[in-house]
């Protein structure tokens, strides 16, 4: 898996556009796998610091619970209209709980918002990135898969 810093590095025109997609306190979806196997979505506000993709959330947050037990996540920016807006994008890897006090504090200073004291903070690494921008209803698919993660 790959921190945010170093998929810009490898992709960073692909990485340019999420941060568009994404922006400042921009909700995404975010779907986590439930206990029984099956997938919840949760609108989010994820955001960019210390060359990470960070995610504040409340501690019982049924998707902070999904994440606690299985880390594997799908991210996907939300889309203007039917014809795909300004485009699309989406990413997969796994989140970790963040236990570091000076990461969160970089994380305090980053987010678009003031998180709540009580408020978790998840660490999101990447797998993988899709980008669809829509041209005349025909979308061009940019993609991004890190080698290093083997699946």
């Amino acid at each position: 898996m790959a921190t945010w810093a170093e998929f810009a590095e490898q992709a960073p025109d692909l990485a340019r556009f999420g941060l568009e997609r994404l922006g400042k306190n921009r909700v995404a979806y975010l779907a986590t796998v439930r206990a029984d196997g099956g997938p919840r979505v949760h609108p989010v506000v994820p955001f960019v610091g210390a060359g990470k993709l960070l995610l504040f959330m409340e501690p019982a947050s049924p998707k902070g619970k999904d994440l606690q037990r299985d880390g594997r996540y799908a991210l996907h920016c939300t889309v203007e209209d039917a014809g795909g807006g300004a485009g699309e994008f989406s990413l997969r890897g796994r989140a970790t709980l963040n236990i570091d006090s000076a990461l969160r504090a970089e994380a305090e200073r980053a987010c678009p918002y003031t998180p709540q004291a009580e408020y978790i903070l998840y660490v999101l690494e990447v797998d993988a990135a899709l980008a669809n921008v829509y041209d005349g209803g025909t979308p061009k698919a940019t993609r991004w898969k890190d080698e290093q993660a083997g699946s």
